[in-house]
């Protein structure tokens, strides 16, 4: 497989592009790649970029040759609302909820999420999932980054007034309706997940006050870092193009 890299700025035929820091070292220093290697470039706007490596100093420059407009993206627009686990469950989610083809993440502060995110600490937190992101594109040969938002409280985020018409679901244990159950949906659906223990239920109600459907997956109660994962999965088969 040609090895791909994200470049964070604009792409254009026939241009000479510098290589990020990090790209360039994983280039170099793990691949083993030479000059004349073809590579695959991608700056998230949807196509990829053929060219060949050089060498440039202690630099690594990509010469863009041709143009590809593969779209690999899925049918269905699910934006993942993590309730904040803690350690780094949510690297894990991110990286697995991209390679299924998650359109966005929102992370979200519950009453029992453990941990407690704000400031500086917050925004870097954020730029490295981003980064996750990135590189679970790079892996799984998506040319659109799914955007990673910065985090916000549970009820500051039910507030907000849905910018679209498209289908609001809440996983629950105890919810009567399955997931398989539910009508193919006719827009973007937005899951929203608790943290380790759940939601309290102030916040299942708060949810379904704002237009959210409980819904399960079966009889067994799954990890927060595996529920999402196993709901997207379950989407993608139903509705996507698994």
């Amino acid at each position: 497989m040609i090895p791909r890299f994200h470049c964070p700025f604009p792409l254009a035929p026939g241009a000479h592009v510098d290589l990020p820091p990090e790209a360039a070292h994983h280039a170099i220093k793990v691949l083993r790649m030479n000059d004349g290697d073809e590579v695959t470039l991608f700056d998230g706007r949807g196509g990829e970029w053929i060219g060949r490596l050089h060498r440039v100093g202690k630099g690594v420059a990509v010469a863009l040759e041709s143009f590809d407009d593969t779209d690999r993206e899925p049918p269905l627009a699910i934006t993942l609302v993590q309730g904040l686990p803690a350690a780094d469950k949510m690297d894990w989610i991110i990286q697995k909820s991209v390679e299924l083809g998650v359109a966005a993440v929102r992370p979200v502060a519950c009453r029992r999420s453990v941990i407690r995110l704000s400031g500086e600490r917050m925004e870097r937190r954020v730029a490295h999932w981003q980064s996750v992101a990135i590189a679970a594109c790079e892996q799984c040969r998506r040319n659109r980054v799914p955007a990673v938002s910065l985090l916000v409280d549970l009820p500051q985020f039910l507030g907000e007034t849905p910018g679209d018409n498209g289908m609001r679901l809440i996983l629950a244990p105890a919810a009567e309706q399955r997931l398989a159950e539910l009508p193919r949906p006719t827009g973007p659906v937005t899951m929203l997940i608790g943290p380790e223990g759940g939601f309290e239920e102030g916040e299942l109600a708060a949810a379904a006050s704002a237009g959210f459907q409980a819904v399960s997956l079966g009889p067994r109660v799954l990890r927060t870092e595996t529920a999402g994962i196993a709901a997207l999965a379950a989407m993608m088969a139903l509705w996507g193009d698994f």
